[in-house]
């Protein structure tokens, strides 16, 4: 029974037409920009000097433009809980596009669109900032241990001033 089987299976694979299948549309491709990862670096580590010239240890992570982590660097004395949250304040600001500070703004309006309800990875707390090549997000940044995420938010944009003229 086995080897009747097997024998149909081959006679149908051999009865396709190789002229069907070359027909059939191709999948589409999209290019897209990436964020290499000597930028990725050198961005997070000026955000970390930006941050300690003001007296605050911080940490800075760096996720591409699906929120996957590609860099994380813990500044001298940052405090442990960094490590967990900087990295989520990156996720947010390359998959929601926007600032954690402006989705913060945005779900704080009576009845609007609150994305933390379905993906427990994101938070509203200030310091994620999108990475933009011209108009198109390839990834975020976020950093966390400055007292308060403005600052935080302030350490992260110096971080991508430092490789802003690279991105294009």
């Amino acid at each position: 029974m086995i080897n009747f089987h097997a024998i149909a299976v081959i006679v149908s694979l051999s009865t396709l037409s190789p002229l069907g299948i070359a027909g059939a549309d191709p999948l589409p491709t999209e290019t897209f920009k990436v964020l290499p990862l000597t930028l990725a670096v050198e961005a997070a580590e000026a955000a970390i000097a930006s941050c300690k010239a003001q007296g605050y240890s911080v940490t800075a992570a760096i996720v591409d433009r699906a929120g996957n982590l590609k860099v994380v660097l813990v500044g001298d004395g940052a405090n442990a809980l960094t490590r967990e949250l900087t990295p989520r304040k990156a996720y947010t600001a390359a998959v929601r596009r926007i600032t954690t500070i402006e989705m913060a703004k945005a779900i704080a309006t009576p009845g609007a669109f609150n994305p933390t309800l379905y993906d427990a990875h994101m938070v509203i707390a200030g310091g994620g900032v999108p990475i933009k090549a011209g108009n198109e997000v390839i990834g975020g940044i976020g950093v966390g241990g400055a007292p308060g995420g403005d600052k935080d938010e302030a350490c992260a944009n110096a971080g991508l001033a430092k490789i802003g003229e690279r991105l294009n």
